[in-house]
């Protein structure tokens, strides 16, 4: 593989003046994160390293952005930051150190240009205090993901120092340490201590030009095939076969549908987030090597960091000889899911955004999505599955299908479901672009002793790690000389077990009676919960098609985890709700609405309320002008079992609440589009959001503020565009994480029936 050159240096005024990017003549850096570490098992000292080059993103003293390389270590819930690899360095200082608190969020803020290149920002700031933050920029967004994760690890060490009230002085000497409740977490995260996990190839190529892709490491992670947590409406039909590529049809009866969908299904051979960026990279060069017909893209406008605006020319004559020269302009909005998969929406913009040139005409490309997903396979080799969905005329179709017409194949829909194709052989004849790296390696921990470890162990930090990275650079920082070298450790490679995703659809679910005895106290008399005697400002819906309300669907459109998931990873079709929904209300406000149990008039203060044993309030807080807040509330017939996993929940740690509050989604009605981009895939809403819980009296409330996380900003604003027009079933579960407490149940359930954003209360 060719080394990418490096960027020229700017004129005075230019890029270069706003971001000092330091470089090795070598070429452009990337990104190279390793794992190391060992544990004594019993004692439960955890001391695991992760560690790599990253960039750190700032202002300095005189207010001049800069983008340095830095080598980053978290080791324990300690962070330090260095110019070079402390490891092949012996006694080499830190510039930044700091400790990971509980309250530390680390947020993605997609791509941002830098220097003619592309790197996917992270912003890490203190959910108490946003004023304390800042940023760092990674190669890949799977490498970004890599440090999320890390940090992550982290906080679950933050917080078990926290619960156990001790230093971290005497964590380090204890013999043994009782973990509590969170003992088999932390003891697994411990035990994974003598391995090396490697992410991307060494520091020379961390800030490569955007069209020098380069690949990542194999992660050991099921990401099944094509299928989510929630049943879709979608019925998909076999139709031809092109260029070896499957063509299948929707022959469902979509209602929130404006034509025929079709989508082409092929399998690539290279890893998610390298299709993803060649998908989404503009250089011309590249694309011809597969896209017939958006070859010749340049970018129009950056909304953020996960969408944008490009226009596009081309020439029929590659189709149709006699028609004349079209251009275009379409957005693409991107997002990555927590299993990994990526979804790419392209959809058309008006002319505003850019007039047509001359001597060209103004043409509409298809709404399309790219879905780009893991493929597990026996081999090393990674490989991904591909999926472009498009939206044709049903007309155009209907001709096609009925032999009136034979152009399809010199249509543009079929050269844009022909691009999966071309991708195929693109990366088939790249073959540098699909091998990956070997993601763990063993290694010995007493012929290569930790050299920082001294330097990371003795002492607790003072200062939090966002107050590290924000204080700045000086300028010796920015002068200094950080052109040595960085290399990558030799590793040899570690074969990872390959499971396969299996969906038990027939499997035996647990029963509402079952949940009830291990989670609530049967022994003691249910209280009759009547929704009747509860009313929220958005109405319960009368019948199926009644707009602008709310209903309680069960469970059997779900799936979650089986009795047998840790081994086989089997889910099965969610059972009854174990909480009854009981009231939603539906609120706008100037600005944003929390603890909403407190409030005077709130539901949960009510006399009839103050009777049942546990009431779920869950506080989902939409960002747009005005803001809005729907609010759903769940009862309980008995008390919580405070054993149980629910009772853990509700009484637990953020952070632990944090790891395992999951919501799955499932857009029921609704323009295709929209539910090719709210997906039915599980997510970890503590992860993905900043959730806020207040547990007082009889009651939890979680407040989950959507505005805290730009992709789910993103997709809410989406949303909010065809709310009125589509049905949306939320499940609301406590994620399983061990043998004991699988199967999973479905907590609480809700459907929303064509909400009309104007009916909302003012608060």
């Amino acid at each position: 593989m060719a080394t990418a050159p490096k960027p020229p240096t700017p004129p005075p005024g230019g890029l270069g003046d706003v971001f000092e990017v330091e470089l090795s003549e070598a070429g452009s850096p990337d990104l190279g994160s390793r794992s190391s570490g060992s544990g004594s098992g019993g004692s439960g000292r955890s001391a695991a390293e992760y560690s790599g080059w990253v960039y750190h993103i700032g202002v300095n003293s005189i207010g001049h952005e800069y983008c340095h390389l830095r080598f980053l270590v978290i080791r324990g819930r300690t962070v330090a930051m260095y110019k070079r690899d402390p490891h092949d360095h012996s006694g080499l200082e830190p510039i930044r150190k700091g400790a990971v608190g509980h309250t530390l969020m680390v947020e993605e803020l997609g791509r941002r240009r830098v220097n003619h290149g592309d790197v996917y920002v992270l912003r890490l700031y203190n959910r108490l205090d946003q004023t304390k933050k800042g940023e760092i920029a990674c190669a890949t967004p799977g490498e970004a993901r890599k440090w999320i994760e890390a940090f992550e690890q982290a906080k679950q060490q933050a917080d078990h120092d926290l619960m156990r009230g001790v230093s971290w002085n005497r964590l380090q000497n204890e013999n043994e340490i009782n973990l509590d409740g969170h003992r088999p977490r932390v003891r697994r995260y411990a035990q994974g201590l003598g391995k090396l996990v490697r992410i991307g190839k060494g520091p020379e190529m961390l800030l490569r030009q955007s069209s020098d892709l380069r690949s990542q490491e194999r992660v050991n992670t099921n990401f099944g095939g094509d299928t989510g947590d929630a049943f879709e409406a979608h019925e998909w039909r076999y139709v031809r076969t092109f260029n070896g590529i499957r063509i299948f049809e929707d022959i469902a009866n979509a209602k929130g549908g404006k034509g025929i969908l079709l989508k082409s299904v092929g399998v690539v051979g290279a890893n998610p987030d390298t299709v993803f960026e060649v998908v989404l990279n503009l250089d011309k060069h590249k694309r011809y090597e597969w896209d017939m017909l958006t070859a010749d893209l340049e970018l129009v406008e950056t909304i953020d960091g996960y969408c944008d605006v490009v226009y596009g020319t081309y020439e029929p004559k590659y189709l149709n000889w006699w028609k004349g020269k079209k251009d275009f302009v379409f957005s693409r909005q991107w997002f990555r899911g927590q299993d990994g998969a990526y979804t790419i929406l392209q959809t058309p913009v008006g002319r505003n955004k850019r007039p047509p040139k001359h001597g060209y005409d103004r043409t509409k490309i298809n709404p399309s999505t790219w879905e780009i997903r893991r493929l597990n396979t026996s081999g090393s080799s990674p490989k991904c599955v591909v999926t472009l969905m498009l939206e044709i005329s049903s007309s155009f179709w209907g001709r096609w299908k009925r032999r009136h017409s034979s152009n399809f194949d010199k249509s543009i829909p079929f050269a844009l479901l022909s691009q999966v194709a071309g991708l195929r052989e693109y990366f088939a004849t790249n073959p540098a672009l699909t091998s990956d790296l070997p993601s763990t390696v063993v290694k010995s921990t007493a012929s290569e002793p930790l050299i920082i470890q001294s330097e990371l162990e003795d002492s607790e930090p003072g200062d939090e790690f966002y107050d590290a990275l924000a204080r700045g650079e000086s300028f010796e920082d920015e002068d200094s000389d950080d052109d040595d070298d960085a290399t990558t450790p030799k590793a040899g490679k570690v074969k990872l077990k390959n499971v396969s995703w299996a969906i038990a659809g027939l499997a035996l679910k647990k029963t509402k009676a079952l949940v009830e005895t291990s989670e609530l106290v049967t022994n003691s008399s249910p209280v009759t919960v009547d929704p009747s005697d509860f009313h929220g400002t958005l109405r319960r819906a009368k019948s199926e098609n009644d707009p602008n309300s709310w209903s309680a669907p069960g469970g059997e459109k779900f799936m979650i985890r089986g009795k047998t998931y840790l081994t086989d990873y089997a889910k099965v079709v969610g059972g009854d709700p174990l909480l009854k929904l009981i009231a939603v209300d539906w609120f706008k406000v100037d600005e944003r609405f929390d603890s909403v149990a407190l409030h005077p008039k709130s539901l949960v203060q009510s006399e009839a309320a103050k009777k049942i044993p546990f009431i779920l309030v869950i506080n989902l807080q939409v960002p747009v002008k005005p803001n809005y807040n729907l609010v759903m509330y769940y009862a309980a017939e008995r008390p919580v079992n405070k054993d149980s996993l629910l009772g853990r929940f509700i009484d637990g740690t953020d952070t632990f609440r944090d790891a395992r509050f999951k919501l799955i989604p499932s857009i029921v009605e609704g323009y295709w589009m929209v539910k090719r981009a709210v997906g039915t895939k599980a997510c970890l809403l503590g992860k993905a959001v900043t959730c806020n819980y207040l547990r007082q009296d009889n009651f939890l409330e979680i407040d989950v503020d959507i505005g805290s996380s730009s992709v789910a900003r993103s997709i809410i604003g989406l949303v909010l565009g065809y709310v009125t027009s589509i049905v949306v079933d939320l499940a609301i579960l406590i994620e399983a994480k061990e043998e004991k407490e699988l199967p999973e149940y479905i907590l609480g359930t809700v459907r929303l029936n064509r909400v009309n954003p104007d009916s909302a209360i003012s608060i």
